[in-house]
């Protein structure tokens, strides 16, 4: 069935600075017409819920138009970049996307721009920059720092616009995204949406500083002002003011929009937590009658057209969104990733030096050979930005980055704040605008700090979006004699989690590998680096055509006693376990470097496990819940019958990583205690 065409008056999107000085009658009826099409959206969303032909939490922006719609006509819409929220629908409407398809989103059906697999107000427009937002309150901020960092990189004078309301405005991204904005002088308008109350709980319950959260600004370095975004012509103007100052100058401001809730949190919201009498107040103050009035008194019959118009569209876009089928699940699990890139055109050579030296390996250390393929990156890719704590003149925690600031600059290698939440977001807004950052963690398990940012918003955003997330995570993990908060394996908490990839090298060559084929992958992909391997004795390094084999295991020795599978440090413990037993006891083992986490290729693992009939899995974190345990259990499943001897599973104990060298050896495998546990499986 044929769209609908949308009336006249919604057909110019957009509001120059000076319209409202040149054009105001003109203007005022543009931002009336796009506030009546959202409310009238809104509440005609609202009955299709009571009605239960739209689930989930219906969110609306009734209210909240006096804000939403004078930016969203006021950004620039071919460069700037933008993150909606929950009360944002005038936006939405006003940025792009046929209305039928904005139904299609609510309604959950075969015409969702997410395929429904996204929620009601979740979507976005990516190719647009308007990035679909997670329900993580605070988290879409450093997105937009990257993206709009990433359009001036390019050349492009954007705007970034990051909303949060009075209730997120206590959330830790917020405080981190709004310092690495100031930090950086990013160009981005940080907007308060106060509309008093977050969910059920009042302002007053918030925070004790008072109301005033456009003050905060001063404590970042950065101006604030506050708006009433219930007079919608005098919130047109501040904001006009404010957006190219912001584009001007390429600093960072706060603006606090005083708004309203008209119809509480969501759909289901009885909003009997409020005050008696307040609701009335609410409506008294509702901008879009004010300015219908205003309009009605200047050309009553042009306001009555275009509202006919507005409402007739309204309605014949209903019936053709309301009879389209419910989703299929086909093509779900495809979706997770997005597709292989083509093969990026690397000179075939480890150093910088042209083609021809190839062939001639390098004896280095594995810190020594990411270095240089994070040097090969920097030369070779320049939209690759590497990022991280102390990575510049320091050179990072274990001296990984050494040299590189100096060799490319601090635009290339940016030493970040102490904000793993807020970079790893400005990391993701990078990538979807077409940078491909690679970001470094100075420990492991300092990224549980940015566990929403790589889950639930790098991870999903291709599956929920349908954009391409190109971004590494390099993670210096595993026990070195530092205790609990430094040692930490998280391979099996971050890779529970759907959309994500990962590596796990255990020599120079596969890390150096292993770090062009996850920076050329599409996807999130996290790189763990074994602390205990950085300087574990230098290894040849060369050019290695193949280098995207690193994605599936390899076969490190041969034997028919068992097959036993292991990653990282583990595979060194492993080969000297697997020699112990071959001339003490000769039994012969098949060992294989796991190396690619995710996805799991167990093809040639389940091969060896048909002829060996006797399965070991090595590795070094935790028993329960343990990496190992997804690999037996996947392989297990599929050659139960080839057994002959029930799985052994070797790993840490159950416990926090110990301090202590002596208490550390008794809590992680060893060369002894690894030999112990076979031999006794054996026997």
């Amino acid at each position: 069935m044929a769209l609908p065409i949308p009336p006249a008056i919604l057909e110019e999107r957009n509001l120059g600075a000076g319209d409202l000085d040149n054009n105001p009658v003109d203007s005022l009826f543009r931002i009336y017409a796009w506030m009546h099409y959202a409310r009238t959206v809104d509440n005609r969303m609202l009955e299709f819920f009571r009605q239960g032909l739209m689930k989930g939490t219906l969110t609306g922006g009734q209210g909240n138009e006096g804000l939403i719609v004078p930016l969203a006509l006021l950004a620039d819409k071919s460069a700037d970049v933008i993150s909606f929220t929950h009360r944002d629908l005038g936006g939405h409407l006003v940025w792009g996307g046929h209305l039928c398809h904005h139904l299609n989103q609510y309604f959950a059906n075969a015409g969702s721009p997410t395929h429904a697999r996204e929620g009601n107000i979740h979507h976005g427009d990516p190719a647009n920059r308007s990035i679909p937002m997670i329900s993580h309150l605070g988290a879409m901020c450093g997105v937009i720092l990257g993206s709009a960092d990433s359009q001036r990189r390019l050349g492009r004078p954007a705007v970034g616009y990051a909303f949060f309301g009075d209730g997120s405005s206590s959330t830790g991204d917020v405080h981190e995204s709004m310092n690495l904005a100031s930090l950086l002088s990013l160009p981005v308008l940080f907007v308060i949406e106060n509309n008093g109350y977050a969910y059920s709980t009042p302002v007053s319950e918030q925070f004790a500083a008072g109301t005033e959260l456009w003050k905060r600004a001063a404590g970042y370095g950065m101006e604030g002002l506050a708006v009433d975004a219930t007079d919608p012509e005098a919130c047109a103007r501040a904001l006009a003011g404010a957006i190219a100052k912001v584009r001007a100058t390429s600093r960072p401001m706060v603006l606090e929009a005083r708004t309203l809730r008209l119809r509480g949190h969501a759909a289901y919201d009885t909003c009997n937590y409020l005050r008696p009498g307040e609701s009335e107040g609410f409506f008294e103050r509702d901008p879009l009658p004010k300015l219908r009035a205003r309009l009605e008194a200047i050309d009553a019959a042009r306001l009555r057209r275009d509202e006919a118009a507005i409402d007739a569209h309204v309605e014949a876009c209903i019936q053709v969104s309301l009879p389209v089928p419910r989703p299929s699940p086909a093509g779900m699990e495809e979706g997770l990733f997005a597709p292989a890139a083509a093969p990026r055109p690397w000179i075939p050579s480890i150093g910088v030096q042209p083609a021809g030296a190839a062939a001639t390996p390098e004896m280095m250390t594995m810190a020594q050979a990411i270095n240089r393929g994070l040097r090969k990156i920097l030369t070779e890719c320049p939209e690759s930005i590497v990022m991280g704590q102390d990575i510049g003149t320091y050179g990072g925690a274990f001296k990984v980055t050494e040299g590189l600031l100096e060799d490319f600059g601090r635009s290339r290698v940016l030493n970040t704040p102490l904000a793993e939440s807020a970079c790893t977001g400005y990391a993701i807004g990078l990538a979807l605008n077409g940078h491909r950052p690679i970001e470094e963690f100075q420990f492991a398990d300092f990224a549980t700090e940015a566990v929403t940012q790589i889950t639930l918003n790098a991870a999903t955003m291709h599956f929920r979006s349908g954009a391409r997330c190109p971004l590494v995570l390099r993670l210096p993990c595993g026990s070195a004699g530092l205790g609990s908060f430094h040692s930490q394996e998280l391979e099996s908490l971050f890779l529970s989690m759907p959309g994500i990839k990962g590596l796990y090298p255990s020599n120079p060559q596969d890390a150096f590998n292993a770090l062009l084929a996850a920076y050329e992958d599409d996807n999130p992909v996290i790189l763990f680096e074994h602390k205990g391997l950085y300087r574990h004795g230098k290894h040849p390094v060369s050019w290695d055509p193949n280098f995207r084999d690193v994605w599936n295991p390899r076969k490190v020795r041969s034997g028919d006693h068992a097959t036993l599978v292991t990653y990282g440090e583990m595979v060194g413990l492993a080969s000297e376990v697997c020699e112990y037993l071959a001339t003490e006891y000769e039994a012969s083992f098949d060992v294989f470097d796991l190396r690619g986490l995710s996805p799991l290729n167990l093809d040639a693992i389940g091969a060896s496990l048909e002829r060996t009939h006797r399965l070991v899995v090595l590795h070094e974190g935790r028993l329960t819940h343990g990496f190992g345990a997804e690999i037996t259990a996947r392989l297990v499943e599929r050659h139960f019958a080839a057994l002959k001897a029930p799985p052994l599973r070797i790993a840490s104990l159950d416990l926090p990583v110990p301090f202590a060298g002596e208490l550390e050896a008794a809590f992680r495998p060893t060369r002894e205690k690894v030999i112990e546990r076979i031999t006794a499986w054996m026997g």
